[in-house]
Parts: C-alpha cells; sequence; structure tokens
C-alpha cells in the first residue's frame, strides 16, 4: 500500500519534525509513505473573503498538480465524516482489497481547503469539529494510520 500525504506548508517546530519522523519510521513496516510539502501563501491579517478564497484557490491548485488520477483521495476538513479509528482501519483495509493500492490524504493550509480539491477526493474526513493547527494535523494523521495498520494487523496498540 502506498499512502501519500499533500500537506500546505512546511514543518516548523521540531517537536512536530520529530513525532512525523517517528511515525514515518513505525509506518515504514505497514506501507509506503510520501510526503509531499506544496508551498502555503502569506494570509494577511483581516483579509477580506476574496484573498482568502484567492489564497484558498492557489494553493488547492499546488494540491491537485500533486495528486495522481490513480490516487483514492481523501481530503481533510471539518465537513467531513466523522470516523473512529477502527472504522479507518476497515476503510483502509478495504480500499486494499478493492485493488486501490494509492491513497492520499490531503491537509490544507491555515484556511482549509479549495472547493476544487474538495470536488477532487473521494471521501471527506473529519477529525472533528474542532480546528486544529494543520502542522499538528498531520502528526494527528500520521498516528491514526499507524494506530489502523495496528488493527488491521490484529496487534496490540490501539486500546
Amino acid at each position: 500500500m502506498n499512502i501519500k500525504i499533500v500537506c500546505v506548508g512546511k514543518i516548523k517546530e521540531k517537536f512536530y519534525s520529530q513525532a512525523i519522523e517517528e511515525y514515518a519510521k513505525r509506518l515504514s513496516r505497514y506501507c509506503k509513505l510520501k510526503i509531499v510539502e506544496v508551498v502555503d501563501e502569506k494570509t494577511p491579517d483581516n483579509a477580506s473573503v476574496a484573498i482568502n478564497d484567492g489564497i484558498k484557490f492557489k494553493e488547492g491548485q499546488r494540491i491537485l498538480s500533486s495528486i495522481e488520477s490513480n490516487e483514492y483521495v481523501i481530503a481533510l476538513c471539518i465537513e467531513g465524516k466523522q470516523l473512529d479509528s477502527v472504522e479507518l482501519s476497515n476503510r483502509i483495509n478495504q480500499l486494499g482489497i478493492e485493488g486501490k493500492s494509492n491513497i492520499t490524504f490531503v491537509i490544507g493550509g491555515s484556511l482549509g481547503l479549495a472547493q476544487t480539491v474538495i470536488k477532487r477526493a473521494d471521501f471527506c474526513l473529519s477529525f472533528s469539529k474542532m480546528t486544529f493547527p494543520h502542522q499538528l494535523m498531520r502528526v494527528i494523521l500520521l498516528e491514526q494510520i499507524y494506530r489502523a495498520y495496528k488493527i488491521i494487523q490484529k496487534e496490540p496498540y490501539h486500546k
């Protein structure tokens, strides 16, 4: 299974980078992981809706250019469906059974995802109705993917 995470912006804090590296190492026995960072746009304070939409559009174009046509895309957005860890593991496992071996998760920037990205997604996933920093979301997503593989393999961890 190939797992790709397309995300906006670079990780700035060392503790996030360390956590990402740790989960990437753990996941290496279950899947091939690739993280693609696309450039984020500067967001001015008190920007208008039009400016924010333009920023999301530009970031969305960069995200879409990183996605291949054969990838099953899961976009992370507040409006998506909430799954528990077992349900996420079942979805990942089922995709593999169906022959969909290229799964791409998309994490937007600080303003969220452009509608063009959401329309391209095969599934929209919400971790919560709360908003999380996109850098932290990368760590949370990796942990949940790792947890999903532990569940699929019926290995201890997920309790």
